[in-house]
């Protein structure tokens, strides 16, 4: 009977588990200073959406994301040209699953700025998240082609290639990384996804390389959320959730890969209840 009603498996190699991130003084300190200064008179509305923004990005770096959104909005209302705000606005909206409203923010960043890459990342990601991956693509390759040798880059660009002809996916990742690659550690994640490098070797050179405990925070946290997609990739839904909930235990907060562990668990939840 024992045997009837085991959970399913999850095949975990050795875990490298950093001492999660704490609040750190300057940041406390900082959103206190913040806040004086916008309580300054004769402030003129820049200066004010500048303190917003600010104060914005140091909420979202500890982890206080609804008040994050609250000073990027507040942002916008005294600056309406503020491409920064748009595209911090329109991570929220992504992460909420709001897309049509993430790409309008996206948009608005990349008519006020052209030139700013990032936002065609993030509106990369809504766009993948967004089920519209041949869009999603597009915007991935355009930040991908502004430094080539970036492997976070080229994995996100290759996550939205996967959903429109995975062997072909895998052709470009391949001639990508052997046009590019070099000996820094994250390529190894993509030699994961390769299959030259198993999850505990990439683990392995983490916790050997990592100069401090903030380092291998933030290593873990990339690592751990791109092993959950290629965990999703092979099928093993119980192994990605496991690595997804390793990334958000980093505290990483302000990294693209905390914050998409987070929807992504949402995402595994909506689907488990559908099938109930």
């Amino acid at each position: 009977m024992l045997a009837g009603c085991s959970a399913p498996k999850v095949v975990t190699p050795t875990l490298v588990l950093p001492v999660p991130m704490q609040v750190s003084y300057e940041s406390e300190l900082g959103i206190a200073r913040l806040g004086q200064m916008l309580n300054s008179p004769g402030l003129t509305p820049e200066q004010r959406a500048e303190l917003f923004f600010q104060r914005g990005v140091v909420f979202d770096r500890v982890g206080l994301r609804a008040m994050a959104r609250l000073d990027f909005n507040r942002a916008l209302r005294e600056r309406p040209d503020f491409a920064d705000a748009y595209n911090l606005n329109g991570v929220y909206l992504t992460q909420n699953q709001e897309f049509d409203e993430a790409y309008e923010a996206f948009d608005s960043a990349l008519d006020l700025a052209p030139d700013y890459t990032y936002a065609n990342l993030n509106r990369g990601i809504a766009l993948y998240y967004g089920g519209r991956p041949e869009l999603a693509a597009r915007d991935l390759k355009t930040f991908l082609d502004e430094d080539p040798s970036d492997p976070y880059r080229l994995l996100w660009w290759y996550l939205a290639l996967e959903q429109l002809d995975p062997r072909s996916a895998s052709r470009s990742l391949a001639a990508h990384q052997q046009a590019h690659g070099s000996d820094e550690w994250a390529w190894d994640i993509v030699n994961v996804y390769l299959g030259k490098v198993s999850d505990e070797q990439l683990l392995n050179r983490i916790s050997e390389e990592s100069a401090d405990n903030q380092e291998l925070a933030e290593r873990l946290c990339e690592a751990y959320f791109y092993l959950a997609k290629q965990a999703q990739r092979n099928g093993q839904p119980d192994q990605a959730s496991v690595y997804f909930k390793l990334a958000l235990a980093t505290n990483i907060y302000d990294f693209v890969e905390h914050r998409y562990s987070l929807l992504e668990l949402d995402l595994i939840g909506e689907e488990a209840r559908l099938r109930r």
